[in-house]
């Protein structure tokens, strides 16, 4: 079945959710395999970041600073 967005839209706002859950769920329940694949560099550079990260924990940015950077800037 193929849907249309102006279809979509023309259900009521509980079936709309509904709808948004299903699909959801079908992503949810996709098995973790067949999600995504990274690339051998793309591995590479997360164990070198894992590395670094295992050898000076403290260094680096909490997620909260990050946060604030990014809030700063607009």
């Amino acid at each position: 079945m193929q849907l249309e967005l102006s279809q979509i839209l023309k259900l009521s706002i509980a079936e709309r959710v509904l709808f948004v859950e299903a699909i959801w769920d079908s992503i949810a329940n996709t098995k973790k395999e067949n999600a995504y694949t990274l690339s051998d560099e793309q591995i590479h550079i997360l164990e070198e970041e894992l590395a670094a990260y295992s050898k000076n924990p403290e260094e680096g940015s909490s997620w909260d600073e990050i946060k604030e950077r990014i809030s700063a800037k607009k």
